[in-house]
């Protein structure tokens, strides 16, 4: 089982990173479309919001699966999401305002959907900080998961500021707030209704 788990592991580190390599790819090769920067900022954002939640559903997919075992993947989907979170911060600061920081102040505050932004990925920060093992258990397991249930609030700013940004056509970031919304729904009957939430039978780890 720990093999299993390992390899299982793998496969999504290894996995998760293929966006970023498509990404760098075409960049090189200049098949980002008409306008690579905005399209660089679409995508690192969307993918920071697919890796939150995949990060999210984890817990839901473990106990319903009764798999304890899956938690190992929610830090590794996080931290993704946050690597893609810096790179969306990084795209925004580099093309769109080629790291002036004047102007980056200035939109922060002017604009609405960019001072969300902002707030989500700052609420990551901590939560990357806190995810080794030492970290766990220096907070203890109590303080890190209220720390850590800051992850929602992140996801739900992310999304909000993705629908704000996108103006016309909010497919897309209405589909992301429909998971999340599920999500949270699943949280809150993990909580009071554990029994409606949780239909299998925990296995133990071999």
């Amino acid at each position: 089982m720990v093999k299993d788990v390992k390899f299982a592991k793998f496969v999504i580190f290894v996995n998760a990173g293929v966006p970023l390599v498509l990404l760098l790819w075409d960049a090189y090769n200049h098949r980002l479309g008409a306008n690579p920067q905005e399209f660089l900022i679409r995508t690192t954002g969307a993918l920071t919001l697919v890796f939150l939640l995949l990060s999210l559903a984890v817990t839901p997919l473990r106990k319903m699966l009764g798999l304890p075992w899956m938690v190992s993947f929610r830090r590794t989907l996080g931290l993704y999401g946050f690597t893609y979170g810096c790179m969306h911060l990084l795209s925004f600061t580099w093309f769109d305002k080629a790291f002036d920081l004047k102007a980056i102040v200035q939109d922060t505050v002017k604009r609405p959907f960019i001072t969300l932004g902002m707030f989500s990925f700052l609420l990551l920060v901590p939560l990357a900080i806190t995810s080794t093992k030492n970290m766990i258990k220096r907070l203890g397991g109590k303080r890190w998961n209220r720390l850590h249930r800051l992850v929602y609030v992140a996801a739900a700013g992310g999304v909000i500021h993705y629908y704000m940004m996108v103006k016309a056509d909010t497919r897309e970031p209405v589909a992301f707030g429909l998971v999340l919304a599920l999500l949270l729904a699943y949280r809150v009957l993990n909580k009071y209704r554990p029994s409606w939430s949780q239909r299998m039978p925990a296995r133990r780890a071999g």
